[in-house]
């Protein structure tokens, strides 16, 4: 407790604090815009749920790492080398997760532009039942690898443990109070449909990139899609205002 009292105390520890919120907040929308799209696939009673055990599944992740967090530094160590070039577990990680999200937004966008395309192994012609599972399996494997990266990032601002756990608990009730909104928002607005899956496509390459040693910096990554979601959203406002010129 006393120590608690300290580091309550410490106005270095305060700007720690919100430096690591604003960073897991502004990390988490990777996440949601995943979790949105993924449960907007699922019938409209479970979507809810869906989202709600997403975000859920993210912070038990999160807080299961901070635990084990002498570990989780750990996988930054090179394991081996090709070319000269080492690789980590953290990277390797990067990778998998990058080409996932690559090989998801890419199919996910086939499907918008080809309507007739083929049976999918997650929600094609399947119970129920199986696509909720399918969907909590595809949000889980992305949680995991947003998890670690999370946790890698915060390890390296702070080395407070509580810190970092009110900095993720944050987060992760702002991810809580937007997926629904961001949801819906995406479900009746079809061009953010795919400019969501571009974003995806956008960060996954950055993943990939990242693990091969290319440090990019999120700032412009996450300008670039403010900037998209802007001229998007002034396209709206042009259409909208053409239907009412119409009308």
């Amino acid at each position: 407790m006393d120590a608690l009292m300290t580091l309550a105390a410490d106005p270095a520890v305060w700007a720690a604090l919100g430096a690591l919120i604003a960073m897991e907040v502004v990390l988490g929308i990777d996440n949601l815009i995943f979790i949105s799209i993924l449960t907007n696939k699922l019938p409209e009673h479970q979507r809810a749920r869906g989202r709600r055990i997403g975000i859920g599944l993210a912070l038990i992740l999160r807080l299961g790492l901070l635990s084990t967090v002498a570990f989780i530094v750990q996988l930054t160590a090179p394991v081996f080398s090709v070319f000269g070039k080492a690789f980590s577990w953290r990277d390797l990680i990067l990778i998998a997760g990058g080409l996932f999200l690559v090989w998801k937004a890419t199919k996910e966008i086939h499907h918008k532009v080809d309507p007739d395309h083929g049976p999918d192994m997650f929600d094609g012609g399947a119970a129920a039942a199986v696509t909720f599972g399918g969907v909590i399996f595809q949000i889980l494997l992305l949680d995991l690898v947003f998890s670690i990266d999370s946790i890698i990032t915060a390890v390296g601002m702070t080395e407070h443990i509580p810190v970092m756990v009110i900095a993720v608990i944050v987060a992760v009730l702002v991810m809580l109070l937007a997926a629904d909104p961001l949801a819906r928002f995406i479900d009746k607005n079809p061009t953010i449909v795919m400019l969501a899956l571009g974003f995806l496509l956008m960060i996954g390459g950055t993943l990939i990139g990242e693990g091969f040693g290319a440090h990019i910096p999120k700032g412009y990554i996450y300008a670039a899609m403010a900037f998209s979601a802007l001229i998007e959203g002034l396209n709206m406002m042009s259409r909208r205002a053409s239907r009412k010129r119409g009308g």
